[in-house]
């Protein structure tokens, strides 16, 4: 009898294990008498009987099912194996890990601007992660119909309203639409409580969202670099300046080797021109407006000079010179 007993018996595992696949279902067969469960690292067991959870088993190992598992199911630890009978019933295999996904937009998002009337085309990529976090509800809406559920399932779902979701934030927060890497933290907060919203119903979770960069048409984004530049520089003098650099730097300057040496002697005094006038801003010539203290005024406006203009004598407010005579006064 022992030896038909073993011919009933049958290993209770994930067969068809894959990294991306969220959840994998043990079904259409009998456990018999003497059967094992395997449970590995990063999976959770469920037994499902009719559509009804019977029991959860979390912790890895091997267990014998007659006496590890069948006395704890809820409403099947009183079944009692036969001879040519089993039980027939559900095992639930879950993936417990934390997945990410990256992610990134098909076509660009028209962001509403008032710089342009179209919208302003952006993509986007990043990554977002989830998990399984309700077994009630993933078994009630996707397992009781589907033997097995994958990451790209969940990518599908997820990018089908994620260019609505980044149009709704971006327009939010975006207060800089050139700028949008600034705001990239409270966009990606939104969209995350959002997504939460969309999977919720499926039993799992979004645990993190994150935006890694936003990019814009490359006419935009040669806009956006020269803009920077003469805000960087200054003025378009300066700007200029660095264009001749760049062009030096780069070859684009041609006609031999005096063009280039006399280009570059020339920016290099004009930028010390510059840089001088940068420095001392305030620093320039005066003209020497007033006269000498000491010089002589000259006669005939009706004022004392302070010397004689005959002998040169100190006066003291004489009208005529003590020295010469000379009359002072005009």
């Amino acid at each position: 009898m022992g030896f038909f007993r073993n011919q009933f018996a049958n290993v209770v595992e994930w067969e068809e294990f894959r990294d991306d696949m969220i959840f994998w279902k043990w079904s259409n067969r009998e456990i018999k008498k003497g059967s094992k469960l395997i449970i590995r690292s990063g999976q959770d067991a469920i037994f499902v009987n009719n559509g009804k959870i019977e029991g959860i088993f979390e912790n890895e190992g091997s267990y014998n099912m007659d006496s590890d598992i069948i006395p704890f199911l809820s409403t099947l630890k009183g079944f009692k194996f036969g001879f040519n009978s089993g039980m027939r019933v559900e095992v639930l295999f879950v993936n417990t890990k934390e997945f990410t996904v990256k992610w990134g937009t098909q076509n660009p998002v028209l962001i509403p601007t008032p710089q342009l009337p179209g919208g302003m085309p952006i993509r986007a990529n990043g990554t977002f992660n989830f998990k399984v976090n309700d077994y009630v509800t993933l078994i009630d809406k996707i397992a009781g119909v589907k033997d097995s559920y994958l990451v790209e399932d969940v990518k599908i779902r997820i990018t089908s309203v994620l260019d609505q979701l980044l149009m709704k934030w971006i327009s939010r927060e975006g207060k800089d639409m050139f700028n949008l890497q600034a705001n990239a933290s409270d966009i990606s907060k939104g969209i995350q409580e959002d997504l939460d919203m969309q999977v919720m119903d499926n039993g799992m979770t979004i645990t993190g969202f994150h935006v890694m960069s936003f990019n814009y048409p490359q006419e935009i984004q040669d806009m956006i670099t020269k803009t920077a530049s003469h805000e960087m520089i200054g003025n378009l003098q300066k700007y200029q300046q660095v264009t001749m650099t760049d062009g030096i730097a780069s070859g684009n300057v041609k006609g031999g080797g005096a063009a280039s040496d006399m280009a570059s002697m020339m920016m290099g005094m004009n930028i010390a021109n510059e840089m001088m006038k940068n420095l001392n801003p305030s620093q320039q010539p005066q003209a020497e407006t007033q006269p000498a203290s000491n010089a002589p005024t000259p006669s005939g406006d009706g004022k004392r000079p302070n010397f004689c203009p005959n002998c040169g004598t100190k006066n003291e407010g004489a009208n005529f010179c003590p020295n010469c005579g000379q009359k002072l006064n005009g």
